[in-house]
């Protein structure tokens, strides 16, 4: 018999919850099956898994398949229907000791509906096992919340996530300490929605007091960053960790979303045009040495061209570097599906132009890099990231893991050479 086969889409949580899954599965020895940890964000993202389904099937004859993830557990008839699934598993039991339980060969047979997904808007805590964390042999990720209370009008994901849940404090710096007693020296935080993390704890206390605790009781940690946050809801002790605290990163991803106050409202965002402007201007004000990632949807419903043009502009205005750009695409059961559609031509030639503007501020970034001497965190032995996640190549070898002092004597497309 064989060892499971697992494939994961999306974001970095479930890359964290398909090795939960990797535990789980050989602790109760399931064998020869094919595990697809899937993702909601987009309709292209599904369509994406199906194929990729299709496909695993074919590469593995006789191999169960088992679809999972938030797709999964947004529309689970949809995988149910194809052929080649034995079984659908929702975001709760894919982590739940019983479902894997019941995927032990030769005993697995498969519920007559195929499908096992509970109502994710029950679920009231985080799963305890996932918070042992996992990472590379460069630096570890830690689950500190899952889900989101926000209920933006292009998004399916609260629906795949459940509500916000947090992760005690207490035991993210337990798990935190054992990381860095293991070798890692740089930790990532995690979640659906960070700046929401504390909600729901006693007391309600905000994203900053984490990180700050986490910095002052664990003093050997090197590095410390955060994965992504909304901007319009990073509280002053966060603020305060980022001016005063060399060990987190001086690079925050913002989910931004657009740049045109219509398009926000109607996306249901909490923030402005102006609020994002100021939040970048006052953050690279307490330290200078920041640099911004954003998420920006183009092609929202009803975005005019003078719309794009504000969040087009967004990305100077804001003093942008990393961006992910994400061309509209339109879910069932959502608000903005039910709104006028941008064509889909505009939606590509605009995801195109917020593409090139992100090239040419990466490029000005990486040019202004050159000549400088930067601490780098080795991902392999040629490769590493810079505090402010810049990818530095070397010429010769370097240990997997640790932290080098890189001499930057050139830059290239997207990344720099030392």
């Amino acid at each position: 018999m064989t060892a499971p086969v697992f494939e994961t889409f999306g974001c970095r949580l479930n890359a964290y919850e398909t090795e939960a899954m990797k535990e789980l599965a050989t602790k109760h020895g399931v064998e020869n099956a094919v595990v697809v940890n899937t993702c909601a964000v987009t309709a292209e993202a599904v369509r994406q898994a199906r194929q990729r389904i299709r496909r695993l099937a074919k590469d593995n004859p006789g191999a169960r398949v088992i679809v999972t993830g938030c797709a999964a557990q947004t529309e689970p008839e949809t995988f149910a229907a194809m052929p080649e699934v034995e079984l659908v598993l929702g975001n709760l039991e894919k982590v739940q000791g019983k479902a894997w339980e019941r995927l032990t060969a030769p005993a697995f047979v498969p519920p007559p509906e195929k499908i096992l997904v509970e109502d994710i808007m029950e679920a009231t805590e985080t799963a305890g096992h996932l918070i042992d964390g996992f990472g590379t042999r460069a630096r570890a990720y830690v689950q500190v919340q899952n889900g989101c209370d926000h209920r933006c009008t292009f998004c399916i994901i609260p629906y795949g996530r459940g509500n916000s849940r947090s992760v005690p404090a207490g035991v993210v710096v337990d798990q935190i300490k054992r990381l860095v007693e293991a070798g890692y020296n740089e930790v990532v935080l995690t979640g659906v929605d960070m700046t929401s993390w504390g909600d729901d704890l006693p007391g309600k206390p905000p994203l900053g007091d984490l990180v700050q605790r986490i910095l002052k009781l664990i003093p050997d940690l090197r590095r410390l960053r955060i994965s992504s946050i909304d901007s319009i809801e990073a509280d002053p002790a966060l603020i305060d960790a980022i001016a005063s605290e060399r060990r987190l990163m001086p690079h925050l991803h913002l989910s931004l979303q657009a740049g045109d106050d219509m398009i926000l409202k109607r996306m249901k965002r909490r923030h402005l045009r102006d609020d994002a402007i100021q939040f970048c201007e006052e953050t690279r004000k307490a330290r200078s040495d920041i640099i911004f990632g954003a998420d920006i949807i183009a092609g929202f419903p009803t975005e005019t061209d003078a719309m794009f043009e504000n969040s087009l502009k967004l990305v100077e205005d804001c003093g942008l570097t990393w961006l992910h750009v994400f061309p509209y695409s339109k879910r069932q059961g959502t608000p903005a599906a039910r709104m006028p559609q941008v064509h889909g031509t505009a939606i590509k030639e605009r995801a195109a132009q917020l593409r090139a503007a992100g090239e040419v501020r990466v490029a000005k970034y990486l040019a202004g890099e050159v000549g400088q001497v930067r601490d780098v965190l080795m991902e392999s032995p040629s490769q590493g990231r810079t505090e402010a996640f810049a990818m530095v190549e070397f010429g010769e070898n370097q240990p997997v893991g640790e932290i080098v002092s890189a001499d930057l004597i050139d830059s290239r497309a997207d990344r720099l050479v030392a």
